[in-house]
């Protein structure tokens, strides 16, 4: 008997540390269960914030896209002439242009060339042999513009005895990519 009492009282110890054990996983399980909640409602946060930032990066697309189009749109009444020798024109562009392009183009301008602003793009090269820079002329018409380019694509670049006068319009960086 006292063999039977030993061994019950073996068992009993053992089912203590094994309920002293049962309570330490239950207390980790609930530690646990409150870090899942709490990565949980971190992982909801950063979901929130993906989305955020996913409808602002939409709207910075969007509004580049505009900013695009408003800066085509403000220079649609600009022509780049690539080819013109520098100094040419002497000292003034835009009575070199309005006497010029006419007699280059074989057009008649009804009204005459009128322009708002016009001259060569970058700082003059120091270099005789570098290629000219470009000259950009704001003019007051776009109807003028649209005949100078729609005859430059038709005819091809305008010839200055042996030089060729390439036009082109002037659009932005994003529009000419």
């Amino acid at each position: 008997m006292d063999r039977i009492l030993q061994e019950i009282s073996a068992v009993g110890r053992k089912l203590e540390g094994m309920d002293n054990a049962m309570t330490a996983l239950t207390a980790e399980t609930r530690s646990m269960r409150l870090e899942i909640a709490g990565f949980q409602s971190q992982i909801s946060g950063l979901d929130h914030r993906v989305v955020l930032q996913t409808e602002r990066d939409q709207e910075l697309l969007h509004l580049r896209s505009k900013l695009t189009d408003l800066e085509d749109r403000s220079r649609r009444n600009n022509v780049r002439f690539l080819g013109f020798p520098e100094g040419i024109e002497g000292t003034d562009i835009l009575s070199y242009l309005r006497d010029t392009l006419p007699k280059l183009a074989d057009i008649t301008f009804d009204p005459p060339l009128e322009f708002q602003r016009a001259h060569r793009l970058g700082l003059k090269r120091q270099n005789g042999k570098d290629l000219p820079r470009p000259i950009i002329a704001c003019f007051l018409r776009h109807g003028q513009v649209r005949q100078l380019l729609q005859m430059s694509q038709r005819q091809g670049p305008l010839r200055l005895g042996p030089l060729e006068i390439r036009l082109s319009g002037d659009v932005s960086k994003e529009t000419a990519n």
